[in-house]
């Protein structure tokens, strides 16, 4: 077929033709890991359908001509990561032509658009569509689904971590509309699961070389695997990973010095409140200060007078231009994959999502007892408050609180040193420019 690949036969595909999600799912076929059947729409039937305004000839009737024995699920997936910025229709029992149709129509919707000019992504690049076999993680009591990081995205610390959803679908879990769980609370539920998820992430992370992220679902005991890539840590934690991935013989030094830049060497600021507002989890690292803004459209207004943060129940795709003006984020529910943290950490805003007790209204917030620190009773804080937000402790603070800065760690300071003995210069200097000047003798 011209216009669509079996997932399992594209092993010479790149990510520009069948998009980055396929391409990870192809890895993930490589290395014998359990990836639900599928087929993937080209890029090019994109570009061809926005060019054109229709499907170009032929890829109606391959459409026609797929049959996975069942309901499908039909996903978006370019070339660069647009994370939440198109469709996904899942249980498709009809055809496809139309949900084809509709993910490729998407790619141009105001929050696609938007998102593409924050990242400078170009406009032309289309997206793959992803056509594979429906697994359901809400089919019974042994089904599941949650995301999984082989290493802390917080801290870099070599320990698995995610989050689940007992009895529900992925959709679930990056909407962020659903309060999640731990991952480790699937090692004692599903041990089996747990257990196969822990060999996947062990098989990427050798991979790669690096720290991995995927996407997972359980249906009645059995894990599949639905999407994968590469950690992409900053800050300490992408420090941590390198040092310890050198020590570990994964990667040599000069490796290691080459996965970081001057840029992750900047020391991750600390609220330092002295009476805390409100906890929930902290989803991108770093301090912000602004007043409240309860919707996208208010944050935007209010950015032209000064610093917002965008508190929301939950964030979607349609809040992107809020997300783009506010400093930080505040969500009621999600967890650290949820769609509000996965935009932060892409942005480098502060983020805390999951605060217990947070009810977001038109013009205020109520934050209730099982949210504070030392109180029973509910606290208003109303439209224009200033707060403060740390997302590395999941703290909220009333008013503009001073922040102080992490100390120098251990992983760094060897980092440096390994810098230092590749430039020849051991004298006192910015921990960039010594980062910087090794960065220059190596890539002579």
């Amino acid at each position: 077929m011209r216009w669509i690949r079996r997932l399992s036969a594209s092993l010479d595909a790149t990510a520009e033709t069948i998009g980055g999600k396929a391409h990870g799912l192809v890895l993930l076929h490589r290395l014998g890991l359990p990836v639900p059947a599928g087929f993937v729409v080209t890029t090019e039937a994109c570009r061809e359908f926005l060019r054109d305004g229709g499907f170009p000839d032929g890829l109606a009737d391959e459409l026609g001509k797929i049959d996975l024995g069942g309901a499908v699920s039909v996903r978006s997936g370019a070339s660069v990561s647009m994370p939440g910025m198109m469709d996904t229709v899942l249980n498709v029992t009809g055809q496809l032509e139309p949900v084809v149709s509709a993910v490729f129509s998407s790619w141009n919707t105001p929050r696609a658009r938007t998102y593409r000019e924050l990242h400078d992504i170009p406009h032309d690049l289309g997206t793959a569509v992803i056509i594979q076999s429906m697994v359901r993680g809400d089919r019974d009591d042994h089904s599941g689904t949650g995301v999984a990081f082989s290493r802390d995205p917080n801290t870099g610390a070599a320990v698995p971590f995610g989050e689940v959803l007992f009895g529900h679908q992925g959709d679930a879990v990056v909407s962020g509309n659903s309060q999640t769980l731990p991952l480790g609370e699937l090692a004692d539920r599903e041990p089996a699961v747990w257990a196969g998820l822990l060999d996947a992430l062990s098989r990427i992370e050798a991979h790669y070389r690096d720290a991995c992220y995927v996407e997972f679902t359980y249906e009645s005991g059995e894990l599949w695997l639905l999407q994968v890539r590469p950690g992409r840590f900053v800050g300490a934690a992408a420090v941590r990973v390198a040092a310890e991935l050198a020590d570990e013989g994964t990667l040599s030094r000069v490796e290691a010095l080459l996965r970081v830049s001057p840029r992750h060497l900047v020391h991750t600021p600390r609220m330092a409140a002295e009476k805390v507002l409100a906890r929930g989890l902290g989803a991108c690292p770093g301090v912000a200060t602004g007043r409240v803004a309860t919707t996208a459209d208010l944050a935007v207004e209010m950015a032209a007078d000064g610093p917002v943060i965008l508190v929301r129940p939950e964030t979607s795709p349609h809040d992107m231009r809020g997300l783009a003006a506010a400093a930080g984020i505040v969500t009621a529910r999600g967890g650290p994959a949820s769609h509000a943290a996965v935009v932060a950490r892409a942005m480098g805003k502060p983020a805390v999502v999951g605060v217990g007790g947070l009810i977001v209204g038109e013009s205020a917030v109520v934050v209730g007892g099982n949210g504070l620190t030392g109180e029973s009773a509910a606290v208003t804080v109303d439209g224009g408050t200033l707060i403060t937000i740390d997302g590395t402790t999941g703290e909220v603070a009333l008013g503009a609180v001073p922040a102080t800065t992490t100390a120098v760690d251990a992983h760094l300071d060897r980092l440096l040193a390994w810098a230092d003995d590749v430039s020849g210069d051991h004298t006192p200097r910015d921990e960039a420019e010594r980062l910087s000047a090794a960065h220059a003798v190596l890539r002579r």
